[in-house]
């Protein structure tokens, strides 16, 4: 007699994980220490899961991640597709149980694909590009502080407080630049996108550590995957203005950097921008579209080890 495949829904919190499944609707919670997650993960290889699925919630999940998914199929899903399902399905309230609930609905009704486990070296690449970020915003505070700070001992603490920011962004910087020269598939890949004219050394490093399925992906799902890509509004004989959205917030913020620069110094990009603009669309319209047309040709770069050339610039986006 066939037996019918168990998918699991995990909400995380950050002492605790919330556990459902389907189709039985068994419920428990776990703690989220050594001894839980070991004991979580022995419990759930025992019932032996088509499917377990957890939303991202800035790193909580990653230590579950990294536990289960060397046992069973898991994947990280965007917590917004998992609200939207939820209310198309009438389920308004929220709780922990609850949103376990709805993750396992969700797994067995969308089987969203599987995520795979990020090596050691693309996760402290990650943590580094975070930490950098955290610093330049902490700096950017201080700076508008002192901006805004008359009385000579807060400024004087802030200044102090300012010059060591600044030092540690360089050590990060420097660490950072030491990831990059130990692995050789790196320093190939950060040669290739440093290649373009637009692309620096920051947001090469972003692409590596956001983005490294480019190369690996066709140019609308790739578009799709970093939130460039534009959706319909359209209904009946109404045809609305088309949007993006979604995506990989890091790595958009990266491109978007990358094509307002190029918009600039990259001939290609510089040209196609231009002519968009004279055909009457808003900069931030064509903003967008120079840079999912970068983001396409990075990722045929990417794809065939090629380095920059405006011969791969190919047709415009639709």
């Amino acid at each position: 007699m066939d037996t019918q495949p168990i998918f699991v829904g995990l909400d995380v919190a950050k002492g605790h994980v919330d556990v459902a499944l389907r189709p039985s609707g068994e419920h428990w919670q776990a703690p989220t220490s050594e001894a839980g997650l070991a004991a979580l993960v022995e419990r759930l290889r025992a019932s032996a899961p088509a499917l377990v699925v957890m939303e991202a919630t800035g790193g909580l999940e990653a230590p579950l991640l990294a536990a289960l998914a060397v046992a069973m199929p898991v994947a990280v899903v965007n917590p917004r597709q998992v609200r939207d399902f939820a209310r198309a399905m009438g389920r308004l309230a929220k709780t922990d149980r609850l949103d376990a609930a709805v993750l396992a609905h969700f797994a067995e009704v969308v089987r969203p694909s599987k995520t795979e486990l990020p090596t050691a070296e693309s996760e402290a690449l990650t943590a580094m590009l975070s930490r950098r970020q955290q610093l330049v915003e902490m700096l950017t505070a201080e700076r508008n502080r002192l901006g805004a700070t008359r009385v000579v001992s807060v400024r004087k603490d802030v200044e102090a407080h300012v010059a060591w920011l600044q030092q540690r962004l360089k050590d990060v910087d420097k660490d950072l630049d030491g990831m990059l020269r130990a692995s050789a598939v790196w320093r190939e890949k950060e040669a290739l996108y440093r290649s373009v004219p637009g692309v620096g050394r920051v947001v090469a490093t972003t692409l590596l550590a956001e983005l490294p399925e480019l190369g690996t992906l066709d140019r609308k799902k790739i578009a799709a995957l970093v939130g460039v890509a534009p959706f319909n509004r359209d209904s009946g004989t109404m045809r609305g203005r088309r949007t993006i959205w979604g995506g990989r917030a890091t790595g958009r913020s990266a491109l978007f950097m990358a094509a307002l620069v190029a918009t600039r110094r990259n001939t290609v990009i510089k040209a196609f921008y231009e002519r968009l603009l004279a055909v009457g669309k808003l900069k931030k319209v064509a903003l967008t579209a120079c840079m999912r047309k970068l983001l396409t040709m990075l990722n045929a770069m990417a794809r065939n080890h090629t380095p920059w050339s405006p011969a791969l610039a190919g047709p415009d986006p639709t």
